[in-house]
């Protein structure tokens, strides 16, 4: 069977449960690939790989199947072979192509047109959840840390500030309540007007004032949400967040909290490495 269309997605609105048609499988390595017409599963996306794929269950009749990952998959209209992962041959939301969310299973896989019943594991759902939020609200408060440290005009944040997080960012990973950020501070950088003179002294105090910014605005239980301009996979979507400041928001295809108050307790840590040429942050947060 050829997908019809692309997976519609449910995740954006907090779903974690549903029922649908089987329209694919395939063999993958270690398993195989399960598609349907509609998912609330949160799949890895191959090229910004920064929130891991959901897990959870998919229920076939009697048969339970774990569902180990998800992965984002593209067959070309018409027909043909389905590319998974890294292997997918063109740009993310090509035209000509159907955009499929891959449900990785390790036994045999339902039959094609079956009806089936998909439930994400919400625990872990909304431990990444939180770390997602929490990865935007440190972002923002790192670019208002940093904003003095810019000699030269650069584009700005949703609040105003200088986007250094959009300027350097060179690899993000969610995990359960918290985030891993890693920022290239070369000469690329420092061209955009950008000074590291005195940093790695700077980083106690710059990660202190990030973390109390993050106190602030989840003690402020800001209301979250997502623009959502369409059901299918590659449908553009923006992370919304109503601060006392002003309405943030951030191009994300993630899963998020729907306020910042669940978060309660939020921390920073601030570290360069041995060259100076790269900035981390560990952003941790407490659901």
């Amino acid at each position: 069977m050829t997908p019809g269309a692309s997976t519609k997605i449910t995740y954006p609105r907090g779903e974690v449960a549903g029922e649908a048609a089987v329209v694919l499988t395939d063999a993958l390595e270690g398993g195989s690939g399960v598609v349907v017409d509609s998912t609330p599963f949160h799949p890895l996306d191959h090229t910004w790989p920064d929130q891991p794929a959901d897990t959870g269950l998919l229920i076939d009749g009697e048969r339970v199947l774990p569902v180990v990952g998800c992965l984002t998959g593209a067959v070309e209209h018409g027909g043909g072979p389905l590319y998974v992962g890294e292997a997918i041959p063109v740009r993310r939301g090509s035209a000509g192509w159907h955009w499929l969310a891959v449900h990785v299973v390790e036994e045999a896989p339902p039959a094609e047109g079956a009806r089936v019943t998909l439930r994400v594991d919400a625990e872990r759902r909304a431990a990444l959840s939180a770390g997602h939020t929490g990865c935007h609200l440190a972002a923002l408060a790192l670019n208002e840390a940093l904003s003095g440290r810019w000699r030269k005009e650069i584009g700005t944040d949703a609040l105003g500030r200088p986007d250094f997080d959009q300027a350097a960012i060179a690899s993000s990973r969610i995990r359960p309540f918290g985030s891993v950020d890693v920022y290239r501070l070369g000469k690329s950088l420092r061209k955009k007007g950008f000074t590291t003179d005195g940093l790695a002294g700077e980083l106690p105090e710059l990660a202190a004032r990030v973390t109390a910014r993050l106190a602030a605005w989840t003690a402020a239980d800001a209301k979250v949400w997502i623009d959502v301009p369409g059901p299918e996979l590659t449908a553009r979507r923006t992370w919304h967040c109503a601060l006392p400041e002003g309405e943030a928001s951030i191009p994300c295809g993630g899963t998020h909290l729907a306020s910042t108050g669940p978060l309660a307790v939020a921390s920073v840590a601030l570290a360069l490495d041995a060259a100076g040429g790269e900035l981390t942050m560990t952003t941790t947060v407490a659901g």
